[in-house]
C-alpha cells in the first residue's frame, strides 16, 4: 500500500525537509505523491531516508530529480516515481518566480 499515514504496517512517509540551496525562498509543495513501501523492505522491516536533489522550476515542475543519499531495497526508485510528480509553489527571488535547486529527504516508516 502507499506509504503515507496509519495504514498497519504498510508504512509511514514523513512530510519532506526541504533545504534550498540557491539563495531564493523555499519551493512550497502543494500536491505531493504518496510513495510506496517496497516488498522487500516491508518483509525487511526496514526504514530508511531517501534524499533526492531537484530543481523546482518556475512554474513549480520538479525538473532533474537524482538520488543524492540512497536508501535501498528499491525505497529510492519510489522515493524519485513519486517526487518527480509533486507540484510546487515556486521559490522565488526578488518577488519573481526562479527555477530553485533543492534537496528534499523523503523519509520511509513502518506503522
Amino acid at each position: 500500500g502507499p506509504g503515507l499515514g496509519d495504514r498497519g504496517d504498510n508504512g509511514g512517509f514523513s512530510n519532506p525537509n526541504i533545504r534550498v540551496v540557491s539563495g531564493a525562498t523555499p519551493p512550497i509543495p502543494i500536491f505531493r505523491v504518496e510513495p510506496e513501501f517496497t516488498d522487500a523492505a516491508r518483509k525487511a522491516k526496514y526504514q530508511g531516508t531517501v534524499e533526492v536533489t531537484i530543481i523546482v522550476d518556475a512554474d513549480g515542475n520538479v525538473r532533474d530529480a537524482r538520488v543524492a543519499k540512497a536508501a535501498g531495497l528499491g525505497l529510492d526508485e519510489r522515493a524519485l516515481e513519486a517526487v518527480k510528480q509533486w507540484k510546487f509553489r515556486p521559490g522565488t527571488k526578488d518577488g519573481k518566480a526562479v527555477p530553485v535547486y533543492a534537496q528534499v529527504d523523503v523519509t520511509f516508516r513502518l506503522l
